[in-house]
């Protein structure tokens, strides 16, 4: 069987100078503490404290970066255990789930995935060999042996991978159960939410109106009219923040932001309650809320986070047949500096309030996110995200920001995902190649290297605290 292979020296410069320049700034920051401001993980692992169920349901069932590439190479989902939404039966075995997966392991060689899998494989449950076809059901029986113990319950896992914060997110209708149960405890300062109004601003989505209702009846509010559903928002805003939110979160299509009239606002708003609005005036609502969000993070002092781009649910299939989030979302080309204009001349100069801005289209990079960040006092730079959080991607992401951007108006990094024990492998590539680039600059007489010690624990640790507001860094 091959070995799992995790050189120590793995994403470092081939050039023997700068690989030692690298490998002296990374350990200055492998130790640190993770700052995961936001991803996708499960609250209800913090609350409840239960031990994970079986290697299956860890590591393949909620994690689409896994089934996308299985389902491109024709495995279908159900024969990976995906629930349908439409009732049809799926592979309820764990054990053939598992067979599959480890079948196709091959398939993984060079993806961020596979780098992600080997680590924790190695790091977590201490298992040398690469998972083939032929150690399949050793690695599930050693692994799902593992979680049974406490030293695998969620709140040590965090202990042991040394996260210190981690922010969940959830819809505006979210009851925040999970997060409720935690208050008090002490866990309620390392775990919290973020609110994702998508599900009440995204008005082509089927249950949108629906969702409208729901949010009257949690509020109080009449959510029939525009003053009242802003309101209502406004109540879900200050909920989520006395559950410890500091940022909002926005999946837009695109970064197209409004600014209407009220009377405007308030015939829009009306349409899109009927169900029949068009696509243009759906878009056109979602850019006016963004606008309306922006405003209310400047009376709240809520962090922003708008990540556009995404064709969401490509697939129709299936869409139809398992729902939201199984791997179809696709990148499409994405424009800043228009769509965001109306937004910025009405609040974008504004001291109080602070936009990170992502994108899946990385050729807006260096012509449109970084001058508009390298100017704006309200704009900051996520890290590279989604399909382009990989090695490659996060130093295309550095050697195309910097010049015009700088360091200081990015944000560090965010793991934003579903699969808890890959945290901190996430973070631990964001270091290295932090690190790589940060010796190549070195190496070419562009900072010293006191200056990049300095930058590297900004990089890891310090500028993710300071962007979200999550206490002095």
């Amino acid at each position: 069987m091959k070995p799992i292979l995790l050189h120590e020296d793995r994403l470092f410069p081939a050039d023997e100078k700068t690989r030692g320049i690298a490998r002296s700034l990374y350990q200055t920051v492998k130790d640190l503490p993770i700052i995961s401001p936001h991803g996708h993980t499960d609250p209800r692992w913090f609350a409840y404290d239960e031990n994970f169920g079986n290697a299956t349901e860890l590591f393949i069932l909620p994690d689409h970066y896994v089934f996308r590439m299985l389902y491109s190479q024709g495995i279908s989902l159900q024969d990976l255990g995906i629930r349908r939404w439409d009732g049809g039966e799926t592979e309820s075995d764990p054990k053939k789930i598992w067979q599959i997966f480890a079948d196709h392991y091959h398939l993984f060689a060079g993806t961020p995935s596979r780098m992600w899998l080997d680590t924790v494989f190695k790091n977590v449950f201490g298992l040398t060999d690469m998972l083939c076809s032929a150690n399949a059901m050793n690695y599930y029986e050693f692994i799902t042996a593992e979680l049974t113990k406490a030293e695998y319950k969620p709140r040590a896992l965090m202990d042991r991978f040394n996260i210190e914060l981690i922010a969940t997110t959830e819809g505006a209708l979210d009851s925040l159960q999970h997060h409720s149960v935690l208050k008090g405890t002490g866990w309620d300062k390392r775990v919290i939410t973020s609110f994702r109004p998508d599900d009440v601003v995204d008005a082509s989505r089927e249950d949108f109106v629906d969702n409208i209702n729901k949010l009257g009846e949690i509020t109080g509010s009449n959510t029939t009219t525009w003053t009242g559903y802003l309101e209502a928002i406004r109540q879900r805003r200050a909920f989520f923040r006395d559950h410890g939110a500091t940022a909002t979160d926005h999946g837009h299509p695109t970064a197209l932001t409004a600014d209407l009239s009220v009377s405007e606002c308030e015939a829009l708003f009306d349409k899109c309650l009927t169900g029949k609005s068009s696509a243009a005036e759906q878009e056109l609502f979602r850019g006016q809320m963004l606008t309306e969000l922006a405003g209310m993070s400047i009376e709240d002092g809520m962090v922003m986070q708008i990540h556009p781009g995404a064709f969401r649910n490509h697939n129709e299939d299936v869409f139809q047949k398992f729902g939201r989030d199984k791997g179809a979302d696709i990148p499409m080309q994405t424009e800043y500096v228009n769509a965001l204009k109306p937004l910025l001349d009405k609040y974008g100069n504004d001291p109080r309030l602070s936009i990170i801005l992502f994108t899946l289209d990385e050729t807006v990079y260096s012509r449109e996110l970084a001058p508009l960040a390298g100017h704006y006092p309200c704009l900051k730079l996520g890290p590279a995200w989604w399909f382009h959080d990989s090695p490659e991607g996060m130093l295309r992401y550095r050697h195309q920001v910097t010049e015009t951007a700088g360091l200081f108006n990015t944000v560090g990094f965010n793991d934003d995902t579903r699969a808890f024990l890959s945290i901190p492998a996430r973070h631990d590539v964001a270091r290295r190649i932090d690190c790589r680039f940060l010796a190549s600059m070195v190496a070419e007489h562009r900072v010293s290297e006191e200056e990049a010690a300095d930058l590297i624990k900004k990089l890891s640790y310090d500028f993710a605290k300071q962007a979200y507001k999550l206490g002095n860094a």
